[in-house]
């Protein structure tokens, strides 16, 4: 017997939404589109990334699996890393989801995934729609390319930051006392 998929009318209705696994969708069009997990050396990169991130601003700020909500389609993201704010620790006690009602996380990180499909959603939608949601800082981390770019939001708009590579010290003017270099990160996914 085939199972209907569910179709949502709203996000709201999304959220209320349970089929009982750790499954992970975005919501594009009214219908819940599973997410791929992430590769070894991505998952790698981004653990070395986190336990770093930990010791510098603690465990209650930098989140795996955070959901946030944003405009456009898909209606919601799932960033690889989030760095929130003091106050979202309160209001994602009930769920993990940051709403459009709410300020926008400080940073969200991506790893780049193989593929030029992966790399268009990174590069372009996802940009678009961190932007327009505001958050202060997006960096990609692109293993195929050796390199960590950090944009910062100026005017609305993104900006190169810096993209980084091999002994470059990654930059943030959010994460100010990081001290971590490309290669440092990069390496983290090897072996």
């Amino acid at each position: 017997m085939v199972q209907a998929k569910p179709r949502f009318s709203s996000f709201e209705e999304y959220l209320s939404y349970d089929d009982g696994t750790d499954k992970r969708y975005e919501l594009l069009n009214g219908e819940l589109i599973e997410l791929p997990p992430e590769s070894g050396e991505n998952i790698s990169i981004l653990s070395f990334l986190h336990f770093q991130l930990v010791l510098l601003m603690g465990h209650r700020r930098v989140r795996w699996g955070l959901e946030l909500e944003v405009r456009g389609e898909p209606k919601n993201r799932y960033p690889d890393l989030t760095v929130i704010r003091e106050e979202h620790i309160q209001q994602l006690r009930p769920r993990n989801t940051i709403r459009l009602s709410m300020q926008p996380p400080l940073v969200v990180i991506e790893a780049v995934s193989p593929g030029l499909s992966n790399r268009e959603r990174d590069y372009i939608d996802k940009r678009k729609q961190y932007q327009d949601r505001g958050i202060p800082e997006y960096w990609l981390i692109d293993p195929a390319q050796a390199t960590v770019t950090v944009l910062e939001l100026t005017d609305g708009i993104y900006r190169e930051l810096g993209v980084f590579r091999g002994e470059d010290l990654i930059q943030s003017s959010v994460i100010q006392e990081l001290n971590l270099t490309a290669q440092q990160l990069l390496q983290a996914g090897c072996a």
